[in-house]
């Protein structure tokens, strides 16, 4: 059937009294409006669930005649009792009648207090991308960002308040926190309660509101925040500033910032994991004869043997010249890759030598 109440709850047909309170609970937790990423259509469709699983007569009835009761009206005896449902025939609204618990005793043991918690809306998380150069990358770096956001408003402190004012019991919820709103359906009128708009579930209200935020507690303003870039990050990771985001609203929690980093490419240096990659050239006379060249690291210049015979291709290893591990100990290495330049524009003695040795089997 369409709208399965068993289904909506997770439970079996055969799910008992305990079951499918607890299956409402976790659900009803879960889906809360007033919990971030909740769910106010699905919130009320597990509710309307409940009241009629959670009731026997009524559970007995849905169960013989479905939701939709066609073909079970008009039957006489047989048919659909409607008495049993508040405001159909008891002309009463359905007041969630939980068991003799009612609405606010369900959620005692998910909200403090036995009502929903006041819950302050957080600010919000913001996300910026920075891009630093493989040096950075090896090395760590501080960098400036300037955000324009929220912050928390330098006259009032965030309370909202106009510095000397008071507060005042919010007039719409009467400083409960809390407003209900009715909500009718097939099987009658829902009750539900959500947080006051009017003061955001803290029951109170500013007396008079600050000039600079009206009443907010945060202005926009643009602001320059210092971020460490730590040595060994890799391209594409994503660091968290806690706190750094947008002030809340009236004192709440502020959001987090998070900066995504974008490592530009280098014209000789590639990263593998914790080493560096990068290619040295060497002229024929010093892949056979051996000899030193001077190449480039991360750090600077140094100078590499290169034994005799070395083949094109071949790769040294320089110990702790590679990235540094992030937040640990130690450093990759630095892999040089040898490549033997091929000579060009000879002159005729270079290629009568060459000659010569390619006669010998060299």
């Amino acid at each position: 059937m369409a709208n399965d109440f068993y289904n909506i709850l997770g439970v079996s047909k055969g799910a008992s009294d305990d079951e499918i309170k607890k299956a409402y609970r976790k659900l009803a937790h879960k889906h809360h409006p007033d919990k971030p990423g909740g769910d106010e259509a699905k919130f009320k469709e597990i509710n309307e669930a409940y009241q009629v699983l959670s009731d026997k007569s009524k559970r007995q009835q849905y169960d013989q005649f479905g939701q939709t009761f066609q073909g079970g009206a008009g039957q006489g005896a047989g048919g659909f009792d409607f008495s049993g449902f508040q405001g159909f025939g008891g002309g009463q609204g359905f007041d969630f009648d939980l068991g003799g618990s009612g609405f606010e005793d369900i959620f005692s043991d998910i909200f403090s207090g036995g009502r929903t918690a006041r819950r302050k809306p957080r600010g919000q998380d913001i996300q910026v991308d920075i891009e630093i150069t493989f040096e950075e990358m090896v090395k760590g770096a501080q960098k400036e960002i300037r955000l324009r956001k929220r912050v928390v408003c330098d006259r009032c402190q965030g309370s909202g308040n106009e510095p000397g004012s008071n507060v005042k019991t919010c007039p719409t919820c009467h400083g409960s926190g809390r407003v209900q709103t009715t909500n009718r359906s097939f099987f009658g009128t829902f009750s539900q309660v959500s947080e006051c708009p009017e003061c955001h579930g803290e029951g109170t209200i500013p007396e008079k509101k600050c000039t600079k935020c009206g009443g907010e507690g945060r202005v926009k303003e643009e602001q320059t925040i210092k971020i460490t870039i730590p040595a060994g990050i890799q391209d594409g990771q994503t660091i968290s500033v806690q706190g750094q985001g947008e002030a809340g609203g009236r004192g709440a929690t502020p959001g987090d910032l998070y900066v995504f980093i974008r490592v530009t490419l280098h014209k000789k240096f590639e990263r593998k994991g914790q080493d560096i990659l990068s290619n040295e050239s060497i002229p024929f006379s010093m892949a056979v004869l051996g000899g030193k060249t001077e190449i480039e690291t991360i750090e600077g210049r140094l100078v590499l043997k290169i034994p005799a015979g070395t083949k094109s291709g071949e790769i040294f290893r320089i110990k702790d010249k590679g990235v540094p591990v992030l937040q640990g100990r130690g450093r990759g290495n630095q892999m040089v890759k040898i490549v033997i330049a091929t000579p060009k524009n000879l002159s005729r003695e270079q290629k009568e030598l060459i000659e010569r040795l390619k006669n010998q089997g060299m």
